[in-house]
């Protein structure tokens, strides 16, 4: 099954996409969508909706994987990754994936085994479970193959229970 994750962001939406078999994982792909702030906000969203139809089109996951958004204490920045977050899942609901949404803790927990790990940890862990031999660069496209890792593990891990219900 190929999972497609994604770390959406209005100025850099990351993306990644990973072949799973039993427990094996590997990376067909991964890249980051930047785009500039001194663009009007409906060219970015529609950028980000485009190439992420693209990716789509181009690898045929199966199911998809998003992080929701963070609410910090920059409620512009939280407001404007909802947006980004929004076109990427409509890019999804476009293809008929289904869609696994994760919290960036449940990331970190999945992927790292702790769930307040630095971006370096995360980046170092994605590159040795789907031996990389390197660290994926840059950090949002790490960040999104984390999401599809952790999709990977806990949907191995909803089956197994539902099978021994």
């Amino acid at each position: 099954m190929i999972v497609l994750g994604i770390d959406p962001g209005l100025a850099n939406t990351g993306w990644g996409v990973i072949e799973v078999s039993g427990n094996r994982l590997r990376c067909l792909a991964y890249g980051c969508i930047t785009t500039r702030s001194d663009e009007p906000l409906p060219g970015r969203l529609a950028a980000i909706h485009r190439e992420l139809r693209d990716v789509i089109a181009r690898y045929g996951p199966a199911e998809c994987a998003a992080e929701s958004v963070y609410f910090g204490t920059n409620a512009s920045s939280a407001f404007a990754t909802g947006q980004a977050r929004g076109v990427a899942v409509l890019a999804t609901a476009d293809a008929g994936l289904v869609l696994g949404e994760y919290g960036p803790g449940e990331v970190k927990m999945a992927v790292v085994g702790v769930g307040t790990a630095d971006k370096r940890q995360v980046q170092y862990m994605v590159g040795r479970l789907l031996s990389l031999g390197h660290d994926p660069e840059p950090d949002h496209a790490a960040d999104a193959l984390a999401v599809a890792i952790c999709h990977a593990n806990l949907r191995t891990v909803r089956s197994l229970a539902e099978t021994h219900r």
